[in-house]
C-alpha cells in the first residue's frame, strides 16, 4: 500500500470522528425532541391494531430486554402489538425523557408512566426505560431498548401494639453483625451495627419493610410453639438468615 493511498482514508477517518464527536446542543435538542414524539408514538400504539407504528421504528437488528428480564427480537416485539382485550383499557404518558447524541447514534432515558383500567379498577405503575437509536437512510430507528419496573412501598397496615413488640429484639447475622427491633411508641424501627436507625412499617403479618426500600422484605421465622425465632432479609428470591438472640 503506497503512502498517497493511506493518507485520504486517515483524513476520512478523522472527518467521521469531528463528526461523532461535535454534535451541536442545538442539533441533539432537535433530535431530542423527533426521538420524544416517535418514542410517544410507539406508547400509543400499545393496545391498539397499529403493529406497524413498531414495525417502522425498530431496527431489524433490534434487541429489546422487557422488564420482566425477557429478550426480544423485532418481530416479537411487533408480534405483541394488538388490541386489549375485553375489559381492559389504559394510556402510558412519555415523562422525565432525556437524550445524548453522539453522531448517527442517540441514547434516550425516559419514565412511562401508565394509567390502565383493568374490568373497572384502576392501576398506575411506572417503567424507567433506556433506548439506543442509530441515525439511518430511513430516519432514526431504534436498536436496543431495556425496561425496569419503578417500584413502590406497598401499603403498610396497622396492627396492635402488643403483636408488634413480638418483633422487637436483637437478631445476628454473623459474630460482628447485629441488628436491633425497637419498639418506639406505637411503631418500630430497625438498626444494624454501624448503620442508622431506620423505621419499619409492617406489610403483612410477619412481613416487615423499610420505607424507600421497596426491594426488601423482613419475613420472620417462628418454631412450633408460635414464638418469633429470626426473620429471613429476602431481595427478590435471596434470603440472608438473621437469628434471634436471647
Amino acid at each position: 500500500m503506497t503512502r498517497t493511498s493511506v493518507a485520504p482514508r486517515a483524513g476520512r477517518w478523522f472527518c467521521a470522528a469531528i463528526l461523532l464527536c461535535c454534535t451541536s446542543p442545538r442539533a441533539a435538542k432537535e433530535v431530542g425532541a423527533i426521538l420524544q414524539r416517535k418514542t410517544q408514538a410507539l406508547m400509543d400504539a400499545l393496545g391498539t391494531d397499529k403493529a406497524s407504528v413498531w414495525r417502522e421504528s425498530l431496527d431489524d437488528r433490534g434487541v429489546f430486554t422487557s422488564e420482566d428480564g425477557e429478550v426480544f427480537s423485532k418481530a416479537q416485539m411487533v408480534e405483541q402489538i394488538r388490541p386489549f382485550p375485553p375489559g381492559v383499557s389504559g394510556k402510558i404518558q412519555v415523562t422525565d425523557f432525556k437524550t445524548v447524541v453522539q453522531g448517527s447514534v442517540a441514547v434516550t432515558t425516559w419514565v412511562a408512566d401508565e394509567h390502565e383500567d383493568f374490568h373497572g379498577q384502576m392501576l398506575h405503575c411506572q417503567y424507567r426505560s433506556t433506548d439506543t437509536w442509530v441515525k439511518t437512510s430511513a430516519g432514526w430507528r431504534q436498536i436496543a431498548g431495556q425496561t425496569l419496573a419503578l417500584r413502590t412501598d406497598p401499603p403498610a397496615m396497622e396492627i396492635p401494639p402488643k403483636q408488634l413488640a413480638e418483633y422487637c429484639g436483637r437478631y445476628q447475622l454473623s459474630s460482628g453483625i447485629q441488628y436491633e427491633i425497637r419498639c418506639t411508641g406505637s411503631a418500630l424501627e430497625g438498626q444494624q451495627t454501624g448503620r442508622p436507625a431506620k423505621p419499619l412499617r409492617v406489610e403483612a403479618p410477619d412481613v416487615l419493610f423499610i420505607p424507600g426500600q421497596p426491594r426488601y422484605r423482613r419475613v420472620f421465622q417462628r418454631d412450633a410453639a408460635g414464638h418469633i425465632t429470626g426473620f429471613a432479609e429476602r431481595r427478590e428470591a435471596w434470603d440472608l438468615i438473621w437469628k434471634r438472640l436471647p
